[in-house]
């Protein structure tokens, strides 16, 4: 039986018992203090701890999960796997453990013929919670299951909590027999590895309320639940390989077909070497996951999800390269996982175009990056077994340029160096990366404390009466208070001009520079005549706007009233770019793809900065589309709006969140025509896109890995740029005598003939260099027994310096040992290049080692291989010094000095 078909008979049997058929919830956990979703009953946690209310009392679903504690032993063992599907019944304050037992023994042993699974009775064993005499007693009376084949486990096992106080309650499990081929008999009591007695369904009786929780087996009951629930498990991959009669998950239809594909790619047949078959179980089971998380809008990065995703995709890809496949294998192996997958999630076909773009893309970054680390650890390793030892330790510094340098993560030098035999100093590894954290938490906090110790802002802010009030979204200047003053970093009472000072507000219209959008700028006045220029306003701790700037005249004294004033035109360009940012964003999902996701951004005075994830290159039609579409909408002057609400009705309504980000429960949303655009956000904004006057985008680049940006201009920098572009127009035509419709052409015909006119140049300049040729081999002299050129080019390329060395060296033979020489300047810059010849190298005269001595010379380096090898340097005035110091080289080996 088909998985994609258990899954089908599942749904259709609880919707037949009256449960609600709930589709899966996303991969992306709705739990902030976890990255994935990791069980199936988690989407329903908030019913069962009555935190909501349950739109229904019965429900069903077929859960997405991802786990990855175990991933280091993913493919060397046959139970352990990232993604997998949980088949989940829920029942709120309904049935309770009665309808629970009826439920799961029907639908496992009912009738094939009736939309069951048929399993065989006699092969299911359970076991209970050893003081839920309740349960032990329904399984004998519902089922008719002997004394012997129900055995009782302690709370370790058969018991389940959210760990916290709350609902609580015993489990029974529910095991199926594999017979003797797979170890003794017994039961689950025995068989504690699992091999024989695997566990396929698992029902919690959530009865109780706990508090004093210490640990998973120590907590205390307070009593029963006034509404018991039923959260129910069944392993879909468990019960899928026991009715396909295959040996573990690896080898159901859903998996094996990525094995397959490697054992094409590969030449290898699975099963005949246990290496190989770890490495293709490897790749069948993180192909699949990484198929299911990038379905679910996560991309490569390198923190949380992202760093867990690129994990997966990158032992993927070494798994292949361990197997004998240097090519790319990813193109072969997702989409057969997208077919094995698609009866299930129709979706993975209808999104592959944009989730395999992701992949492909990691695939050839990881390549690189494993070419380069590869080669470094390899000679790490090599030095280190020279070096001899019986435990031999990679240093943490040499791990950690890896990943600062090469982009080799940690998890990947540790598994190749192991398979090497050599472990890695894992702790100074960490060290240098907290270490590294730490410079870069400084150097932020540096700009939002201005090199203050965090500690006076956050005496400052316990000080305070209430929370600093933000006016801005509504008003430009406001009547305010000094509730904190600092100078030098340190608090103080009062301060007189002139002075550089940071004050704090009991309320303030200045927007604080946070979510890309630059701070306001403007004066505090106070009553008492002090003047304060405001340029720069940070948010040091949360809740407290530190306004900094210069007191260039008065005193400023806590407790002064005055009057706060921002710079309105500064605001309305920031207002303007940072609306612009958020059209640029919406047209970027409607003509490329939903999964470009904004990454970053920097909303400036009329200018934008928009960082944005995509696996490859925004093409120049379709930039120009994008910004034909936002400027299309801009003129349709579109209202723009903003609204408090609770996070889950805003995502309800479809607003986008930026990915990483950590929202409250209320969040603002800030919409753009309707529903148009609509995203979470804190920034100011216009009220009509007109108001924008004109987007230009001026072009996009590579800025990581997978991560693309975008740069615009906004309002008056786009009618500046306009005007700048237009004036340039008219000089070209000028020059030119052409018109400006024909400008793009006639260019091009100049660039042409420019080409041609250096192609000529290039190759009047060769023929003359090479001209000298037969002259200098003729003429070479001789140092000891080798025949030695040396030639000042003058101005010349490295390209002609290179063909008349090898001219000469081809004019001179084999019958004595040759070493030419000719350096040139090109472009400012010296330039030397060495070759010699075959009985010149076996006398011990190698190009590498003349050309790094010419090139100390001239203020530079080099290198190459010892027939052929090129230097370079800064300072061209040496070069004649430089070609007489590889005659004089060429001396030193002579004599033997």
């Amino acid at each position: 039986m088909r998985t994609a078909e258990i899954r089908k008979r599942w749904l259709d049997y609880f919707e037949a018992q009256g449960h609600a058929v709930v589709p899966s919830a996303s991969l992306i956990s709705p739990d902030p203090s976890t990255l994935f979703t990791i069980a199936g009953m988690v989407p329903f946690i908030p019913y069962m701890t009555a935190q909501q209310t349950p739109p229904w009392t019965r429900a069903t679903s077929v859960q997405k999960c991802v786990r990855t504690l175990d991933i280091d032993d993913v493919g060397k063992t046959t139970r352990h796997g990232t993604f997998f599907q949980m088949n989940g019944n829920f029942s709120f304050g309904d049935y309770f453990k009665a309808d629970a037992i009826r439920f799961a023994w029907d639908f496992l042993t009912g009738s094939l013929d009736d939309g069951k699974l048929g399993i065989d009775p006699d092969k299911l064993w359970v076991t209970v919670y050893y003081e839920d005499d309740e349960a032990r007693q329904l399984w004998k009376d519902i089922v008719g299951l002997p004394d012997e084949r129900i055995q009782g486990l302690g709370k370790k096992d058969n018991y389940w909590s959210t760990g916290q106080p709350g609902p609580a309650g015993p489990c029974s499990e529910i095991f199926y027999d594999r017979g003797p081929a797979f170890g003794p008999d017994g039961g689950p009591l025995i068989d504690e590895g699992g091999d024989r007695f695997v566990e396929i369904w698992n029902l919690v009786f959530m009865q109780y309320a706990i508090d004093d929780v210490k640990s998973k087996e120590d907590f205390r009951i307070v009593g029963e639940l006034a509404k018991k629930n039923i959260d129910t498990g069944m392993g879909l991959e468990r019960v899928a390989f026991l009715l396909q009669g295959k040996d573990n998950m690896y080898e159901i239809d859903e998996v094996f077909p990525v094995i397959e594909a490697a054992e094409q790619l590969s030449g290898k047949k699975y099963g005949e070497n246990h290496d190989d078959d770890v490495r293709m179980r490897v790749v069948a089971d993180h192909v699949r996951s990484a198929l299911m998380i990038i379905g679910d809008g996560v991309r490569p990065s390198n923190e949380g999800r992202g760093y867990v995703l690129r994990r997966l995709l990158r032992r993927s890809v070494r798994a292949m390269r361990l197997l004998g496949v240097d090519g790319v294998a990813l193109p072969s192996l997702l989409p057969v996982s997208k077919d094995a997958m698609a009866p299930s999630y129709p979706e993975l076909g209808t999104n592959f175009e944009q989730i395999s773009a992701v992949a492909y893309a990691e695939e050839e970054a990881f390549r690189r990056t494993l070419a380069s680390g590869t080669t470094i650890l390899d000679s790490a390793v090599a030095g280190l077994k020279k070096q001899g030892g019986e435990h031999l330790v990679l240093p943490g510094e040499a791990a950690f340029q890896l990943h600062d340098t090469y982009g080799f993560p940690i998890d990947l030098t540790l598994e190749m160096a192991a398979e090497q035999g050599v472990q890695v100093d894992e702790k100074a590894f960490r060290s240098l990366m907290q270490e590294q954290r730490t410079r870069a938490r400084a150097d932020a906090l540096a700009k939002r404390t201005g090199g203050a110790d965090v500690a006076a802002y956050e005496a400052l802010e316990k000080e305070l009466t209430a929370p600093v009030e933000f006016l801005g979204y509504t008003q430009t200047d406001a009547t305010v208070r000094v509730v904190g003053l600092l100078s030098g970093g340190v608090p103080v009472p009062a301060v007189t001009a002139p002075a550089e000072i940071e004050v704090v507000l009991d309320r303030t219209p200045f927007y604080a520079e946070a979510g890309g959008q630059l701070a306001d700028h403007g004066t505090i006045v106070l009553d008492s005549g002090a003047t304060i220029e405001v340029d720069d306003v940070q948010r040091p701790i949360k809740g407290l706007n530190v306004h900094r700037g210069r007191l260039v005249e008065g005193t400023a004294a806590l407790g002064d009233p005055g009057t706060a004033q921002i710079d309105t035109a500064r605001r309305k360009a920031i207002s303007r770019a940072h609306s612009a940012t958020h059209m640029i964003h919406k047209a970027l999902h409607e003509l490329v793809g939903p999964d470009r996701t904004q990454a970053g951004s920097e909303n400036a005075p009329s200018r934008i900065r928009f960082d944005f994830r995509s696996p490859s290159a925004v093409s120049a039609s379709a930039l120009t589309e994008i910004e034909e579409r936002v400027n299309v909408r801009l003129a349709d002057n579109l209202e723009v709006t903003d609204q408090l609400m609770p996070i889950a009705q805003a995502r309800e309504a479809g607003a986008m969140a930026l990915f990483g980000e950590k929202y409250g429960d209320v969040v603002r949303v800030v919409s753009i025509g309707g529903d148009w655009s609509r995203e979470l956000c804190a920034g100011t904004h216009v009220k009509q896109t007109g108001q924008l006057g004109r987007v230009t985008l001026l072009g996009e680049s590579s800025i990581g890995s997978g991560v693309r940006r975008v740069d615009a201009l906004v309002g008056d920098g786009a009618y500046g740029f306009q005007a700048k572009e237009h004036a340039l127009v008219g000089q070209l035509t000028g020059l030119l005598n052409t018109r400006p419709e024909d400008l793009h052409e006639r260019v091009g015909s100049l660039v042409t003939r420019l080409k041609e006119a250096e192609k000529e140049l290039a190759t009047l300049r060769q023929g003359q260099l090479l001209a000298v040729a037969g002259k200098l081999a003729a003429e070479a002299p001789r140092v000891g027994d080798v025949r030695v050129v040396t030639h000042d080019a003058g101005e010349a390329q490295a390209d002609d310096l290179r063909a008349l060395v090898l001219d000469v060296r081809g004019r001179l033979g084999e019958a004595e040992p040759v070493v030419a020489a000719a350096g040139g300047v090109s472009g400012g810059r010296p330039v030397v290049v060495v070759v010699t010849n075959a009985a010149a190298r076996a006398a011990g005269y190698k190009a590498g080692d003349l050309v790094r001595t010419a090139a100390q010379t001239l203020g530079g380096g080099g290198g190459g291989k010892p027939d052929m090898a090129q230097g370079g340097g800064t300072d061209p005035a040496k070069l004649g010094e430089a070609l007489a110091g590889i005659a004089e080289g060429v001396r030193l080996v002579a004599v033997g000095a």
